[in-house]
């Protein structure tokens, strides 16, 4: 089993959170006003969005790759539906437009990338979430 771990830390003088794994950083918060946010990052909602269409375009990547293709073109769309109390994401939907260099039919590429996408598969199939809190008696 493979374990990824991502690390959180609020920045200070603000309501805001960055976010790292290795090298990489992003930064999360709140529209401006709400919160204590000032609008310096992704909200979770977003964040969301594009952990799904990230997978999804790295996923079309690897498959191209081993079917002995090159995409030359790829823009995908992501729009979560939010809804409920508590605020729940509802309903997710992703438009992808690529092209091959080949120029041949892309479908099979984006139905093979469907099949093995770790995030929208994941998400499908409810993964579990446990919240534990570090203070916690153990």
């Amino acid at each position: 089993m493979t374990v990824v771990t991502v690390e959180l830390r609020n920045v200070a003088g603000t309501a805001a959170a960055v976010g790292w794994a290795g090298a990489h950083t992003i930064v999360v918060d709140r529209p401006e006003g709400r919160a204590g946010g000032l609008g310096l990052g992704f909200n979770g909602a977003q964040l969301l969005a594009l952990t799904i269409g990230g997978c999804f375009c790295n996923d079309l990547r690897y498959v191209a790759e081993a079917m002995g293709l090159e995409i030359t073109a790829l823009a995908v769309t992501v729009n979560v539906e939010l809804g409920g109390e508590p605020l729940l994401a509802t309903a997710a939907t992703m438009t992808v437009d690529c092209s091959l260099a080949d120029g041949s039919d892309p479908e099979p590429v984006i139905d093979r990338a469907r099949a093995s996408c770790m995030v929208s598969n994941s998400l499908r199939r409810g993964v579990p979430v446990a919240i534990l809190s570090a203070g916690a008696p153990g």
